[in-house]
């Protein structure tokens, strides 16, 4: 990938700084409390698990440290940004260009063909054509799927949805990376390369890493530290 899409640092020690988030749904007489009150931070580089089982809040977190929602009180700084002020335009930029975001189910575009899915983000980023398509087959490539650019997500594997999910998220060279059970709906060997492919990004740009998940050995083999979530709390938080 060219050198042209790194990211200059913001000067924080920090990736993340999260203080008594809240999160709540429903309507104000009846809401429903996602997070209750959750404080953590993420050094620069660091690789975190946010491990939980379903409904104890880690992927609100995650949405929230995505700028797919904003919080109902508390603040969140993400690489230098203030998520829960920041306008729609500015947020939509940062979610195309410091976040890079992989799902569990992958999120691909049905009628768009790989090269298509990865080539998206530099679209929303502003980038001319041919580096769209060099950076794209780049990328493809990186993640082992450059000969199946041009077929769609119906004609590839799970394991090779997943892969070309990746490359989309990492295309852009994104600060944080932001992984939410992205091995769930693969077999122990895939998900293994598919978090091979993540790791060896992480450590070869300097990215940070939360990986949301409710598998223990995954946690412990591809990440430095476990901050444990249950019924939207940290239950422990070492600093």
């Amino acid at each position: 990938m060219l050198n042209s899409l790194s990211k200059p640092s913001n000067g924080l020690s920090y990736a993340v700084r999260a203080v008594e988030l809240t999160k709540s749904y429903g309507t104000p007489a009846a809401p429903v409390a996602a997070l209750r009150g959750v404080t953590f931070e993420v050094q620069r580089g660091e690789r975190v698990a946010l491990l939980g089982k379903s409904g104890s809040g880690k992927s609100t977190v995650l949405n929230l440290l995505g700028g797919l929602d904003r919080p109902t009180s508390g603040s969140l700084n993400v690489a230098g940004n203030d998520l829960a002020h920041l306008s729609g335009k500015h947020l939509a930029r940062f979610r195309s260009t410091t976040v890079g975001m992989i799902f569990q189910s992958f999120n691909l575009i049905p009628s768009r063909t790989a090269f298509e899915n990865v080539e998206l983000p530099m679209i929303f980023s502003g980038y001319a054509p041919r580096q769209r398509q060099i950076e794209a087959q780049s990328a493809l490539e990186a993640v082992g799927l450059g000969n199946r650019m041009r077929h769609r997500p119906a004609q590839l594997s799970g394991g090779e949805n997943q892969r070309v999910a990746v490359a989309r998220s990492l295309v852009n060279r994104p600060e944080i990376i932001l992984a939410d059970e992205p091995t769930g709906n693969l077999d122990s060997a895939t998900a293994r390369e598919v978090m091979d492919l993540i790791l060896n990004h992480v450590q070869t740009h300097g990215a940070t890493l939360i990986l949301v998940t409710h598998d223990e050995e995954l946690a412990s083999t591809y990440t430095n530290r476990v901050i444990r979530m249950k019924d939207g709390q940290i239950q422990t938080e070492p600093f």
